[in-house]
């Protein structure tokens, strides 16, 4: 705001000094106060995107395509901000807008397809992924490749783009978790444990990471806690996991055991874990 005062306060002295010699170029004078003010609201646009409440960024962005509604920033502005607000059929609806407009990026396709999938709408997606060329080689747009074709159990496609998803980005843990979880549910279960191990790897807070090691372990018989970083909530209610897979493969006692080992970890009371518990052992009492 400092360096548009300043350029409004020159624009001013020059028009002052010149008053006496010429007339002003009032068009010239009008284009430097357009130029000042495309900045100044570009660089509003960028923090309304920022903002705590998505709510209110997408205010914003109403507002500003009222007067403007050919703008594709703002159009941008506005579909963005609807997916932070979890506004998912509005979100939809602004991105096929984008999509539409003259200026439009194979980007801005790749996020039409990312809110279609959001919006379980996972046929549109496929397509709208098939309307842009291979060439254009990106993260996003490899691992909603990857998800799609998982949808469709076509897994060495999936695989092949969850690998180059991987290879695009430096913080490749979610997709790494991802991966791991459609090993889980082909029943490879050995491959899912060691991606959900890299995950946990690139990224030690990823809680759910975590809990699918445990359950991919458990899957296989191994009932003892993986060597990664936990708190000790977090190990209690991977221990409670742990259980429910062991019960899950008939080792009621392992798991009995495993449910009790939960409850005395958990530095609360464990109310999930305790309900299973009574719930198991009542079934064994009848």
């Amino acid at each position: 705001m400092r360096q548009s005062l300043v350029v409004i306060f020159a624009v001013a002295g020059f028009a002052t000094l010149s008053a006496c010699e010429k007339t002003i170029d009032k068009d010239a004078v009008d284009r430097e106060f357009q130029g000042v003010n495309v900045i100044d609201e570009t660089n509003l646009n960028d923090v309304m995107l920022t903002v705590g409440d998505p709510n209110e960024s997408v205010a914003y962005f109403h507002r500003a395509l009222s007067q403007d509604p050919d703008r594709i920033d703002l159009l941008r502005g506005l579909a963005t901000s609807l997916v932070k607000a979890k506004r998912v059929t509005e979100a939809k609806v602004a991105w096929a807008k984008v999509v539409e407009h003259k200026d439009a990026t194979n980007d801005d396709r790749v996020e039409l397809a990312d809110t279609l999938i959001r919006a379980n709408e996972w046929p549109a997606a496929e397509k709208v992924l098939d309307s842009i060329p291979p060439t254009h080689e990106t993260f996003k747009r490899y691992r909603l490749e990857a998800m799609i074709a998982d949808g469709n159990k076509e897994w060495k496609k999936a695989d092949s783009f969850y690998e180059v998803a991987v290879g695009l980005t430096t913080t490749p843990a979610n997709v790494l978790n991802n991966w791991g979880y459609s090993k889980l549910s082909r029943g490879d279960y050995a491959e899912a444990e060691r991606l959900f191990y890299d995950a946990i790897q690139r990224d030690r807070n990823n809680f759910t990471a975590k809990n699918n090691l445990v359950l991919a372990r458990g899957a296989q018989g191994k009932y003892t806690l993986p060597v990664v970083p936990m708190s000790q909530i977090e190990r209690a209610e991977l221990l409670y996991s742990l259980g429910l897979a062991a019960i899950k493969r008939g080792d009621m006692e392992i798991g009995k055991g495993l449910l009790r080992e939960a409850i005395d970890t958990h530095p609360q009371h464990f109310e999930a874990a305790s309900r299973s518990l009574e719930a198991l052992e009542a079934s064994v009492a009848r």
